[in-house]
C-alpha cells in the first residue's frame, strides 16, 4: 500500500487536501496533460468539504435537540429527541474516525452550530412547534462544552446522564 493509499484509507479530508495541492502545483508548472487541473483539483476539494458541512449539520442537530429537551415541558417527545441525539453523536464519531483532520475543527463549528439550532428553534416554536422560542443570545447552549455535546450529557437527566 502506497502512502496515498494509507492516506486515503486513513483521514479522507487530509487527502483531499492533499491531492488538491498536488494538481495545483501540477497545474503551475506547465504539464500539457489535457487535464482541467484547476477544477479537478476544486471538485476534489469540494469532496473534503462536504465532509465538514455533514459535521456542521450534525452537529446543530445534537445542539438543536438538546435545546428541545431542556426547554420543552412536554414528555412526549422527549423519547424521540434522545434517540436523535445519541444517533447523531454515533455518526458524528464515525465521520471524525473516517477524517480525522475535522477533530480540530469541531470547536469553531459549535458557535455555528449553536446559532443554527437557536435559529430552527425560534422558526419552529413562531409556528407552534415544540420547544419555546429563544429569550435571548445563544447563552443556554453556549455553556455545553465540546464533551457535553459530543458525550453524555443529556439535559433534564441528574448530573446530565445518558438515558433514553
Amino acid at each position: 500500500m502506497s502512502g496515498q493509499d494509507a492516506l486515503y484509507d486513513r483521514d479522507f479530508f487530509a487527502w483531499t487536501e492533499e491531492q488538491a495541492a498536488r494538481l495545483r502545483a501540477a497545474a503551475a508548472a506547465g504539464t500539457n496533460a489535457p487535464i482541467d487541473w484547476a477544477h479537478v483539483a476544486t471538485e476534489i476539494e469540494d469532496l473534503g468539504r462536504s465532509a465538514a458541512r455533514e459535521l456542521l449539520s450534525r452537529l446543530t442537530t445534537i445542539t438543536e435537540h438538546l435545546l428541545k429537551l431542556e426547554r420543552s415541558a412536554d414528555p412526549r417527545p422527549r423519547a424521540g429527541w434522545v434517540r436523535t441525539v445519541l444517533r447523531e453523536r454515533l455518526a458524528v464519531l464515525d465521520l471524525l474516525e473516517e477524517n480525522p483532520s475535522l477533530r480540530p475543527r469541531v470547536a469553531g463549528m459549535l458557535p455555528v452550530a449553536r446559532e443554527r439550532a437557536l435559529k430552527l428553534l425560534g422558526a419552529q416554536a413562531s409556528r407552534g412547534v415544540e420547544g419555546r422560542a429563544p429569550s435571548g443570545p445563544a447563552e443556554d447552549a453556549a455553556r455545553w462544552s465540546e464533551e457535553q455535546i459530543l458525550g453524555e450529557f443529556l439535559p433534564g437527566q441528574p448530573d446530565g446522564a445518558s438515558r433514553a
